[in-house]
């Protein structure tokens, strides 16, 4: 009981002390809470104080530069309207002058016109007196000359015309026979190069070759992102690509038959792999033009072995292979080239002649045009260059010159040659045309002479090469038949399509016949 007592106490003592720190200690704490509070209170004033100064310092430099733009924007505006009412005013000073102008100009049109009509008047009157005197003299003229108007005019036009045809015919001849001797032998190769290379009537499709495509789709590939891919085609292989709306195709132009081939591999070969870009481009045409060339030196080998000729130069063997991609007429120039060493061979046979050099000179007699494409000068004239180059016979040479008759053969070989070439070309169905529209081509020919007025016949003959027109000697004088033979060369260049040129060969004939009784 005793020590419960002390401690009881000290627990008093204890928690008194305990309240006593607490009480004090909270005082404090508020005290200092109380100086913070303050503290704050004044900082808070101060930042709103300076805020509203700063706020009012920008309040008033934006009323200052809003009223500067304000000022600018009217200045401008002001100057503006000014000009603007300048312009209108000049416009209307010259719509003004404008005005006064037109009407100046009507008064002196109105003026113009009154002068008009009256001058319109007096010339009406002095027409009709003239009217008046052509008649009269008219008149007087049929009563001396015994003819009427109709008569007098029918007989000056049938003088005129005479003469007129009589002066034409004159002159054609004159200048015909001033130019035969002079221009016969240029006449001659011009016209052989120009039938030879490039016709007319066949120039679409020597120049031309087709490549089928899987779809359309496929040509925006091939022309690539801003014509690039086509850029680089035409550019790598020479070619022109045509890209029209035909489906499913493209159309190759090319003038050097085996540049177009190459071109038409490489497309094929691009066309084939799917992916079309430059680096692609370039190395398809170098496979493409590899291809090309093995195809053309053993097309060569292949024809030297089939024509049976031996020793032939690898150059010229490879000049012969070129002719696989070369026509001429819609005919293939290799497949010609060997038919006429063909027959050359048989008629050399016959003939008691060398057949081994007459079958040379038929199979490299068109040996230039592999080049003639590429190089200035005729076929003949490149052949017997080549021929020389790659010392080739003497007589091989004179009938690759002589064969179009540009030169005189030198030997028997020359001139089997020469008609080895005429009858490969000239057979019906050789060049571009069967046999029915051969026929049909010579019938219009003879229909289309003998519609012209005095013909009495015509005959087409040497495959049409040259129609023989046969006229009414007592309707056709010669000076005539000058004029009909030039209207009827005209109208056949005009109508006809034909291989190389006709010749109008024009006939007349005075008989006289009587019977002895």
């Amino acid at each position: 009981m005793d020590i419960l007592v002390p401690i009881i106490v000290a627990v008093v003592c204890a928690a008194v002390f305990g309240i006593l720190g607490f009480i004090l200690g909270g005082r404090h704490r508020k005290k200092t809470a109380e100086g913070l509070l303050g503290s704050a209170e004044e900082e808070a004033t101060r930042i709103v104080n300076q805020a509203v100064t700063e706020a009012e310092t920008k309040k008033k430099e934006a009323i200052l530069e809003a009223k500067e733009e304000i000022h600018k924007s009217r200045t401008e505006t002001e100057k503006e309207l000014r000009e603007r009412r300048n312009e209108v005013q000049r416009q209307e000073r010259r719509m003004i002058q404008k005005e006064e102008s037109l009407d100046k100009k009507v008064d002196a049109l109105e003026k113009k016109e009154n002068q008009l009509a009256e001058k319109i008047k007096q010339a009406e009157h002095q027409l009709t007196e003239a009217e008046s005197i052509k008649r009269s003299q008219l008149e007087m003229l049929e009563k001396i000359s015994g003819y009427t108007k109709e008569q007098a005019k029918v007989y000056l036009l049938e003088q005129l015309e005479e003469t007129l045809t009589r002066e034409k015919a004159m002159k054609i001849m004159e200048f015909t026979e001033k130019t035969r001797d002079e221009s016969e032998k240029l006449a001659r190769e011009i016209i052989s190069t120009a039938i030879q290379r490039c016709a007319a009537d066949q120039v679409s499709e020597m120049t031309v070759s087709v490549v089928p495509l899987p779809n359309d789709e496929m040509k925006g590939r091939i022309i690539g992102r801003e014509g690039r891919n086509i850029r680089t085609l035409e550019t790598v292989t020479g070619v022109d690509l045509i890209i029209d709306d035909t489906p499913e195709a493209i159309t190759l132009s090319c003038f050097d038959p085996v540049r177009r081939e190459v071109a038409r591999l490489t497309l094929e070969k691009l066309i084939s792999d799917g992916r079309i870009h430059p680096a692609l481009i370039e190395k398809m045409h170098e496979k493409a033009k590899r291809e090309v060339d093995q195809t053309i030196r053993q097309a060569g080998e292949r024809a030297v072995v089939d024509a049976g000729v031996n020793g032939v130069h690898h150059e010229l063997v490879k000049l012969l292979g070129r002719l696989k991609y070369r026509t001429s007429y819609g005919q293939n120039v290799l497949n010609h080239s060997l038919e006429v060493s063909y027959i050359c061979g048989l008629m050399a046979a016959e003939l008691g002649v060398d057949v081994k050099l007459a079958k040379r000179a038929g199979l490299l007699h068109d040996i230039g045009k592999a080049l003639d494409h590429e190089q200035e000068g005729s076929h003949i004239e490149l052949g017997v260059e080549v021929a020389k180059k790659y010392k080739e016979n003497e007589t091989v040479v004179n009938a690759i010159h002589a064969h179009h008759g540009d030169v005189e053969p030198k030997s028997i070989i020359a001139v089997l040659v020469q008609a080895a070439d005429a009858i490969s070309a000239a057979r019906p169905g050789a060049r571009r045309e069967n046999l029915q529209n051969y026929i049909k081509r010579l019938e219009k020919l003879e229909a289309l002479t003998e519609g012209f007025k005095g013909v009495e016949k015509a005959f087409a003959i040497q495959a049409g090469r040259e129609v023989r027109v046969i006229v009414k000697p007592d309707q056709v004088s010669d000076e005539k038949m000058v004029l009909i033979a030039r209207e009827i060369a005209e109208k056949i260049e005009q109508e006809l399509e034909y291989p190389g040129q006709i010749k109008i060969n024009m006939i007349r004939e005075t008989r006289a016949v009587d019977y002895a009784k």
